[in-house]
């Protein structure tokens, strides 16, 4: 029993950082106890390892007094939790894992857990966000050793709790907070040519969402993320063609935070910012492009909602920063409105070359509201809305690789109109040139 007690004290300190939402933390004799009691055997692995863990498998059981949230990996990995609030979290930090899960991160509630989510956080930064169907209490994870061909197990229990306690336990460890600012500056270019020195037009290209933020989903299962991803990747290689200079916020399948890809345009002194994104309805019918631009209010309900749910996208990837709301003193340092103009030619335009290659919303597909991607109070910023990935007919025209292509020199001839002079430009009709 001492040996065995020895070898789980030493799983205990590899394995479990500490869960930082627990309510009552609990010493690592606690653990040990409570690993024993149970009947789970563990094993202590070197901390050095040779590959990428892999995570196989994710499952959620309702119990009597829990729900039981079990992740499964070819090798223990450092894992630690802590719970966010508005809405209520729990996050499950890790390094770097590979995902071999089948099917998108479930939707549907079962017990406390209303849904979930996976992906890349940062670079190196691997998590799950939970997103909690009430209160909970996130009880010190167990590590169940391999048995009859299954992976490491590691089991977190989540107790009811009352919804005052869980706010006061929730919030941001100081030292991920710490790691996750350095990440973000450093991210930042660190050597961005002078604005008075530059020669080519510098875009910037926003996928939407990304890692942990899957975005809205078809009906077949296509992720936002990747749809967006697709499309900016081929709009990125246009625009080099054609001679601009572009950056991407993310070129592969890693969440930024909204403040960082406006950063990001900023830093390199951008004239102009296109974000990519996919729309979703309750009503499958509807279809269409739109771009929006920015605004206090909204131009509609519909818009203001558009807005509030692509706004809360940090939430969805597990972070947690300040508010970001105050548009209208953003609106009053813009000098002239000069960037608003900017911004609402650009739709118009690009609206006027992608009408020949895609469906545009039939109502107003020029709209605006208050999203946070575009506060630049000096980059002219759009974001656009490819179509409704709720209709089955637009998501699958969508995933087409010929559809994509068409888009993209689309928006590029309307990148091309954005710096033309007047005379160069002309009437905004006719079709993207190849």
């Amino acid at each position: 029993m001492r040996v065995m007690r020895e070898c789980v004290r030493a799983a205990v300190a590899f394995i479990l950082l500490g869960s930082a939402a627990a309510q009552s933390p609990q010493s690592a004799n606690d653990v040990i106890d409570q690993v024993l009691r149970d009947g789970a055997r563990t094993v202590a692995r070197p901390v050095q390892q040779a590959r990428e863990p892999i995570v196989m498998g994710v499952r959620v059981g309702q119990h009597d007094d829990r729900t039981r949230f079990v992740v499964e990996l070819s090798e223990p990995v450092a894992m630690r939790t802590f719970t966010l609030t508005n809405p209520n979290r729990v996050v499950i930090d890790m390094p770097l894992v590979k995902w071999h899960l089948e099917g998108p991160p479930r939707t549907g509630g079962y017990g406390a857990v209303r849904s979930y989510r996976y992906g890349t956080f940062r670079t190196g930064n691997s998590r799950f966000v939970i997103d909690l169907a009430q209160p909970v209490n996130v009880g010190e994870p167990m590590v169940l050793e391999p048995v009859n061909g299954s992976g490491y197990r590691v089991v977190f229990d989540l107790f009811p709790t009352a919804q005052a306690k869980f706010d006061r336990a929730a919030g941001w460890p100081s030292d991920l907070r710490a790691r996750d600012n350095a990440a973000q500056v450093a991210s930042l270019p660190q050597n961005p040519p002078p604005l008075r020195s530059r020669i080519k037009r510098v875009i910037v290209i926003d996928p939407g969402h990304g890692g942990t933020d899957p975005g809205t989903h078809s009906t077949d299962g296509q992720a936002e993320k990747e749809l967006v991803l697709g499309v900016s990747l081929q709009l990125e290689r246009v625009l080099l063609a054609r001679g601009y200079t572009v950056h991407m916020t993310r070129d592969s399948d890693v969440a930024v935070e909204l403040s960082e890809r406006r950063a990001i345009a900023q830093s390199w002194h951008a004239d102009l910012l296109i974000s990519v994104h996919a729309n979703s309805h309750p009503d499958p019918g509807i279809t269409g492009l739109s771009i929006y631009t920015l605004s206090e209010k909204g131009s509609d309900a519909e818009a203001r909602a558009v807005a509030k749910k692509e706004n809360e996208a940090d939430k969805r990837s597990g972070a947690e920063r300040a508010g970001d709301n105050d548009v209208a003193s953003i609106l009053l340092a813009l000098s002239q409105r000069d960037t608003m103009n900017k911004s609402s030619r650009f739709a118009e335009a690009a609206i006027s070359t992608l009408r020949n290659e895609t469906d545009i919303l039939p109502h107003k597909p020029h709209r605006d509201a208050a999203f946070v991607v575009l506060k630049s109070p000096e980059v002219p910023s759009v974001l656009i809305e490819l179509g409704y990935m709720t209709n089955p007919d637009e998501a699958r025209k969508m995933q087409s690789d010929g559809w994509r292509a068409r888009v993209a020199r689309a928006i590029a001839a309307a990148v091309d109109r954005q710096f033309m002079t007047a005379a160069e430009a002309g009437p905004a009709t006719g079709r993207a040139s190849e």
